[in-house]
């Protein structure tokens, strides 16, 4: 099948398209068309041109959503739509250079990306997102090897690049760097800026919908005032209602206030009424061994302490490539924190006497990122009344 640009929706006030079982359409060809270049899709053996989805293609989506990173429905919806175009593309295919208000996003940025990190350059966050960062890498590589520093990367550059052997492997730097910066940024909470963001689970009851966003916001203004009372400058991305903002709108809000952490949590659901726990999420991708170091151990450390504080099933850490994670400078870690459609869950969960409990373990997990570890406390011991004691303390 020729190449064909799949009709990606805009995300805007309307209800963008979704293709899932029991589809059939172009749209639905493309998908298949796309999936079977990456090699988890099959043309149909009956010479058909493919345009049903069918079990075969369902299964091929959940496999290329668990793979990527994201939430893993067979639903063919933007994210996923955005990543299938994004996976077409390899190193080479054509000129990435920087446009700002429209990064290019791909499998070759990411390359690119992850060659520039292996030579030693700084890229910032390996995201396949070609922004700023990854532009003055492109241009300090460039005046290394006495190529013009255009921060374009193009034949010349790509010639160069293929010359020169790595002088390390994987993420390691991206890694050491970002501990370092810990490291500077000190043990005191005052003067860092964290955001926290509400967001909601999917729910086809309107009503269980409104009633996990009051959750979500009561929670986000637990977890901001006692961060506000140790010095930290909060910011909530949103406080609920009606309008209805962006995961990109989120993070781009995010990134503006130059925060030193981001803090997602939701209220979830499921169709399955025995799904329960709290779960934690960081930026990775399995595809592309990929991930922010800082932000697997704050995703590790806020579901150890909501697990050692509550009685929550512990549904583990996780790595995804949601915008959330993804489009933040900062590290950011998303909280899911348990579900509206367990009985357990939803009682546990409408006290408030229990959000606080989360609301501290959360704040906690804030403070021990910044421990070292030899001056670290135990999951689960360290209390907020206590930690705003010791900082008072510090000279």
């Amino acid at each position: 099948m020729s190449e064909v640009s799949m009709p990606v929706p805009h995300v805007g006030r309307h209800r963008p398209p979704t293709y899932r079982l029991g589809d059939r359409g172009r749209a639905v060809s493309e998908i298949r068309s796309r999936l079977g270049r990456l090699g988890l899709a099959e043309e149909p053996a009956d010479g058909t041109l493919g345009d049903m989805f069918d079990e075969g293609l369902d299964r091929a989506v959940r496999t290329f959503q668990q793979r990527r990173g994201l939430s893993v429905d067979g639903v063919v919806g933007v994210s996923t739509y955005r990543v299938l175009e994004e996976a077409r593309w390899r190193l080479g295919d054509r000129l990435l250079t920087f446009v700002a208000g429209n990064l290019l996003a791909g499998d070759d940025v990411l390359a690119l990306q992850q060659r520039l990190l292996d030579l030693g350059f700084k890229v910032g966050k390996v995201d396949g997102r070609f922004g700023e960062q990854t532009e003055q890498a492109v241009r300090d590589f460039q005046r290394n090897v006495g190529v013009p520093a255009d921060g374009t990367c193009g034949p010349t550059t790509l010639k160069a690049l293929s010359r020169l052997a790595p002088m390390v492997r994987g993420g390691s730097p991206n890694a050491m760097r970002s501990q370092e910066r810990i490291r500077r940024e000190g043990p005191q909470l005052t003067g860092k800026v964290v955001v926290i963001d509400p967001c909601v689970g999917s729910f086809d009851d309107l009503g269980m919908r409104m009633h996990a966003d009051a959750i979500a916001v009561d929670l986000a203004r637990r977890i901001e005032g006692r961060l506000v009372a140790t010095g930290v400058q909060a910011f909530l991305t949103n406080t609920g209602g009606a309008t209805e903002s962006t995961e990109v709108d989120r993070a781009e809000f995010a990134n503006r206030t130059d925060a030193h952490l981001c803090i997602s949590l939701q209220v979830d659901g499921s169709p399955n009424p025995d799904a329960a726990g709290v779960s934690t999420y960081f930026y990775g991708s399995e595809a592309h061994g990929v991930v922010s170091s800082v932000g697997e151990r704050f995703a590790g450390l806020v579901r150890r302490e909501v697990v050692a504080r509550t009685d929550l099933g512990d549904l583990r850490s996780h790595a995804k490539t949601w915008d959330m994670l993804r489009r933040t400078r900062m590290p950011a870690v998303r909280i899911d924190a348990g579900y509206l459609t367990n009985p357990g869950d939803a009682a546990r969960l409408s006290d408030p006497t229990f959000r606080d409990v989360i609301a501290e373990a959360v704040v906690v997990a804030v403070q021990r990122v910044y421990l070292d570890p030899d001056h670290d406390a135990q999951t689960g011991v360290l209390r907020f009344s206590e930690l705003r004691e010791a900082l008072r303390r510090r000279p």
